[in-house]
């Protein structure tokens, strides 16, 4: 269990923020739940990488893709707390597996 979190921290923080993203928040909220799973997605897509697992590099890579703050994808509130749910939830699986 230490191990797990201690190699996993940062995508148990992003679940959170995830999580926290569903409640109502200021816009600052979002652009730093923007950078934050981005930069998560991108290490963890790199990270998958170097251990030859294609599979979660490409699924972190489509994550820090579609949170990206340089260029934006624009959706309602409703499909972002969608997104954020099953987002959380696929990083959660990668955590646990």
């Amino acid at each position: 269990m230490n191990n797990l979190l201690k190699n996993n921290w940062y995508k148990i923080l992003g679940i959170a923020l995830l999580f926290l993203a569903l409640g109502s928040h200021p816009y600052g909220y979002y652009q730093v739940l923007r950078w934050a799973i981005t930069i998560i997605g991108a290490y963890s897509a790199y990270l998958a990488h170097e251990s030859k697992d294609t599979t979660w590099a490409w699924i972190f890579g489509l994550i820090a893709l579609l949170f990206n703050p340089i260029i934006p994808f624009t959706f309602a509130r409703d499909t972002w707390q969608m997104i954020d749910l099953i987002t959380a939830g696929i990083i959660f699986s990668n955590v646990i597996k």
